[in-house]
């Protein structure tokens, strides 16, 4: 369980394909905190360390996952957004989060507005994921409150905090992210559908 409260910046250095496995190394300033089989979130994508290094570790995503992210996307010097799991005698300062992506999303815009960013993210709204305004929506791992809030596309607004401190700098139009929707939500929608 997360917070979508971003912890650090990690940057790949290292990656390899095992069959249809892709090993991920990456270099970040709480990789030596960590213990193997600790799940961490990588770009709102929980993953298990499998190996620790110096300053870096290694965690593995499988064909299913890579299949449902854009984890596949990475490159050598990325920069992927860091969480561990949330502790229960910790605040809650995100929304709750899985770590379990729901599917993609295309940035179709990024505006900077003088101090704040506005990115728009169109998704494939057949799969029966919601958002509603001034909800929680998970984007590469990031707890962003929703605004304008349409069936199969939402904007969000960016402070320069979480902007200086996460990936979303390196996000344009036309680049994939990781989207992980409300919980609450989604059970409300299965309930609904039913």
């Amino acid at each position: 369980m997360f917070t979508g409260i971003i912890e650090t910046l990690g940057e790949i250095k290292s990656i390899q394909h095992d069959h249809t496995n892709i090993h991920f190394t990456i270099s970040s300033p709480i990789s030596h905190e960590l213990k193997i089989d600790q799940s961490v979130a990588h770009n709102g994508v929980c993953l298990t360390v499998v190996a620790l290094d110096d300053h870096s570790h290694t965690v593995t995503a499988i064909d299913e996952t890579l299949n449902k992210t854009s984890l596949g996307k990475l490159k050598v010097g990325s920069k992927v957004n860091l969480e561990r799991c949330m502790q229960m005698n910790a605040r809650l300062d995100g929304h709750i989060v899985q770590g379990h992506v729901d599917q993609t999303a295309i940035c179709i815009k990024r505006e900077e507005l003088d101090g704040s960013w506005e990115y728009r993210f169109k998704y494939d709204a057949a799969g029966g994921n919601v958002t509603v305004e001034k909800g929680s929506a998970c984007v590469n791992g990031i707890s962003l409150t929703v605004v304008n809030s349409e069936a199969d596309e939402f904007s969000v607004f960016i402070i320069p905090y979480t902007f200086e401190h996460t990936n979303l700098q390196e996000v344009e139009v036309g680049d994939q992210v990781n989207l992980e929707f409300d919980i609450i939500g989604k059970y409300v929608a299965r309930l609904m559908n039913k």
